[in-house]
């Protein structure tokens, strides 16, 4: 057991001599005749006598005596080290309400208040000591048989000191009013029914810096909090504020006052070394100083802070000139300033020799003024009333204790009417902690500034002030007010704001930058939230947006646009005539039709010689001229499919050809009919199949075409057709078959010719004459069954465009493949061989 619980666990029995129950139970406490300040826990304290004495518990110190480990003294005979002046600022707002009350006729009429200020020493064993000093009237380790009780605490400073001060008196029900204890666990009436408190709870602090960081679009957060219910709490709260909107925090570190040095190495180890560049503080004032003192030495300065009411107003940091580099632009939640009319008078109006069993004013005019004869144009901590605000807490604490105790004590009988039969009234003489709790939970009055004053449970309404640490031009910190926090409603010029950079730019704080539109955030397996990968968006999706999750699938006639950003129209693709492959394309069919119109002028300006005229010239006229048409005829698949387009090419594709396979097939069927005529017997055999009978061949089979395109037309002819599966970006516009039975047929009939032109001619290729036209339609035909049969893999492989190119190259190679065959031989003898252009020549063998 600690040495403080050692001497407190025998103390609380003490308590009972000083308390007495009436005839209900209800603690009483006795109306104080005088008061003597020679009994306490420390000559170091403010008092008063009155008739009612109200206690307070105030850090006029913050540091314990060195410890006693031989232990032969009591903690409550030790003074505590380390004045502070702000905390004597706050004992005298005590001091000046009560005297106040005292002069004021429509508060407590009749009745003195006095007062009893013992130091806590920011400790908690000072601090339950003197709690239990105060409600029994006199030192725990003495029972002086003149001594006052107080009915009433106002403290302490602490959270986790007001904690222990309500759960010890608790079970006396004697009330405790804190003016700094901002724990959200204290709101907790079932645990804490005595306690109340003139200072927003802690939940409402960090609700606003959670909406902070979120308003500021701060989403990768350090937190340091002192370990204790305070700076546990506050931050929990915070972290379930920010779940579920992008915020994380970075690390947690926590401080100790009892481990300080060790705890703030850690914890600027650890804010040196994280990415995270804002700072959430929960510390008291003097640890946080230690805090900035200790990155300021490691040149840390590029942090911002985000500073908890218990540090971000305090003076001692500001003035500090060794804290001016790392602690510019911090921006805190603030209790909020408000003045006390007179105060600034009452404080320049003290002075030692006023008050001469005052130890706490001769020691801060030791310390601070040194031989000062008066604090008139002293500017100090103490004597500073331009924001008055733990100070104004205490201010109200006061008046909150004296309405409650005027609602008390100037009741005409117990069951009053006006409060209904639950609440109690007692006389001057017998105060009821237990009466006082009622008449505290109902207190509702209007405050010197026109404000309502009244408690919701434990609390107060929810009132911050946001304030800013700005360098001034002679390289000082001042304290600027940016905004204010009404409850829920957050107010607050950002535009005022100096930054830690000492600029007005937000500075930024983030694990991972906001992913750019046209990539979309792809979370780290094992890492917060807020730690991420941008991942760029596939083909056809879109993010328009910053800190996108998710791309967006295009609608089917859109795709998305070089950067992923947008959908835009997709691009119609098919064979132009503007593109390299449509212009090399035409280029060669105008080239055939060309070559085939040459070989046409040629043959009929030598028509009358003996190779033109023979094998039936009249076919061989009409084979150019389908020859010509197969040239031109592949210039209808290039170009924009239409309706008119895609049923004209396959249609013009497949007459065009059966018309010049008819040509060669009866030119075939002629040469082997020549040969045949020629054995005896068989000289009628051209008679029956003369010019006429080739015409009429020729026309037969091209109509079978004919009678093959008008049906698939009619039945399902070939449309556009958009494909937007194949080219991502690019919308195909090609022409469908329709019905495949059809567009097989037509190909199956242009097989079915040119085999059999193929099979009489490779029948017809070893006839004696010196010209078989034969062997020429033989080769020809090779040609032309090799292209149509590497065609029909080759354009059912190719999308779009492509497929339209391996059609049109298969009708000029096979055309040309004719055109070369079967005429240029001709040609070559008709120019260079005249000699062989003669029928003896040609019927010999």
């Amino acid at each position: 057991m600690s040495p403080w619980l050692t001497w407190l666990t025998p103390a609380i029995p003490l308590l009972l001599p000083w308390l007495v129950r009436d005839g209900s139970g209800m603690v009483q406490t006795t109306v104080c005749s005088r008061w003597d300040r020679s009994v306490g826990l420390d000559d170091r304290g403010l008092s008063q006598e009155g008739e009612v004495v109200i206690g307070g518990l105030i850090p006029f110190h913050n540091l314990p005596p060195a410890p006693d480990l031989s232990f032969s003294q009591p903690p409550d005979l030790q003074s505590c080290v380390n004045f502070q002046e702000e905390p004597l600022q706050w004992a005298h707002a005590l001091v000046f309400a009560v005297d106040e009350i005292n002069r004021n006729p429509f508060l407590l009429p009749g009745i003195q208040l006095g007062y009893r200020i013992l130091d806590s020493c920011s400790q908690h064993p000072w601090s339950l000591q003197g709690a239990l000093s105060l409600v029994s009237g006199g030192n725990i380790r003495s029972r002086p048989s003149s001594d006052c009780p107080v009915p009433l605490v106002i403290g302490d400073a602490s959270s986790t000191q007001a904690i222990i001060l309500a759960r010890t008196l608790g079970p006396l029900s004697v009330p405790v009013i804190s003016y700094q204890a901002s724990c959200g666990c204290l709101s907790d009436r079932l645990e804490f029914p005595n306690f109340f408190r003139t200072i927003p709870s802690d939940v409402y602090q960090a609700l606003t810096m959670a909406r902070l960081t979120w308003l500021l679009g701060w989403t990768w957060v350090g937190a340091i909090a002192v370990d204790n219910d305070y700076g546990r709490l506050a931050i929990q709260v915070f972290e379930e504020e920010i779940r579920g909107t992008g915020v994380c925090l970075a690390f947690f570190e926590t401080l100790n006052r009892a481990n300080l040095v060790r705890d703030v190495k850690r914890a600027a180890d650890t804010v040196q070394a994280s990415t995270a560049r804002v700072i959430l503080v929960f510390l008291w004032y003097t640890d946080m100083g230690a805090l900035l003192l200790e990155l300021g030495r490691r040149n840390v300065t590029d942090r911002q802070f985000l500073a908890s009411e218990a540090w971000s107003t305090s003076g001692q940091l500001l003035r500090n000139p060794a804290l001016f580099n790392v602690a510019q632009g911090v921006v805190g939640v603030a209790i909020r300033s408000a003045p006390i009319p007179g105060f600034e008078a009452h404080l320049r109006s003290l002075h030692p020799s006023r008050r001469p069993g005052d130890v706490l004013l001769k020691e801060l005019w030791e310390t601070e003024f040194g031989g000062a004869e008066t604090l008139e144009g002293v500017q100090s901590p103490f004597t500073d009333t331009s924001q008055l605000r733990i100070t104004y807490n205490v201010y109200l604490a006061v008046y909150a204790a004296a309405h409650a105790l005027h609602s008390l004590l100037s009741c005409s009988k117990r069951d009053s009417p006006t409060w209904g039969s639950s609440f109690t009234c007692s006389p001057p003489h017998n105060i009821s902690p237990a009466e006082l709790l009622q008449h505290l939970n109902q207190v509702n009055f209007t405050t010197a500034l026109g404000e309502p004053f009244y408690f919701r449970g434990a609390d107060v309404p929810a009132v911050y002030d946001l304030v800013n640490w700005q360098a001034t031009p002679q390289g000082l910190l001042k304290l600027v007010t940016i905004g204010r926090v009404d409850g829920f409603n957050l107010l607050i010029n950002q535009s005022a704001i100096q930054w830690n950079t000492g600029s007005n730019t937000v500075p930024v704080s983030v694990c991972s930058d906001s992913c750019p539109p046209g990539t979309r955030v792809a979370r780290r397996k094992g890492e917060p939230v807020c730690c991420f990968d941008c991942i760029s968006c596939a083909e056809g999706e879109v993010s328009n947006t910053t800190g996108s999750m998710q791309c967006d699938r295009c609608l089917l006639e859109f795709w998305s646009n070089s950067h992923r950003t947008a959908c835009v129209p997709r691009q119609l693709e098919f064979l132009s005539f503007n593109d390299v492959m449509g212009v090399t394309l035409t280029t060669v069919a105008v080239c055939g039709a060309v070559a085939t119109v040459a070989v046409f002028v040629f043959f009929v300006y030598h028509r009358h010689t003996p190779l033109v005229r023979a094998n039936n010239s009249e076919l061989s006229f009409l084979l150019l001229l389908s020859l010509k048409l197969c040239f031109l005829c592949s210039l209808v698949f290039i170009g924009r499919p239409s309706v008119w387009a895609c049923r004209i090419r396959q249609a013009a594709f497949g007459v065009i050809f059966v018309l010049c396979l008819s040509c060669l097939l009866v030119k075939t069927i002629v040469v082997l009919a020549a040969f045949r005529s020629a054995r005896p017997g068989a000289g009628q055999l051209m008679r029956w199949f003369g010019p006429g009978q080739q015409r009429g061949s020729v026309f037969l089979f091209t109509s079978v075409q004919v009678i093959i395109c008008a049906v698939w037309l009619s039945v399902s002819s070939p449309l556009p057709y958009r494909d937007l599966g194949l080219k991502g970006s690019k919308v195909i516009l090609e022409c469908e078959v329709g019905s495949v039975v059809g567009f097989s047929l037509v190909l199956g009939y242009i097989g079915l010719l040119a085999s059999l032109c193929l099979l009489l001619a490779f029948l017809a290729r070893k006839l004696p004459d010196n010209f078989n036209e034969a062997k020429f339609i033989t080769f020809s035909m090779l040609i032309f069954c090799a292209v149509w049969i590497s065609f029909v893999p080759a354009y059912i492989s190719s999308p779009g465009k492509y497929a339209d190119a391996v059609e049109i190259f298969a009708i000029l190679a096979s055309s040309f493949g004719l055109l070369f065959c079967i005429f240029m031989p001709k040609c070559y003898i008709i120019l260079l061989r005249p000699e062989r252009n003669t029928k003896k020549h040609m019927m010999s063998k």
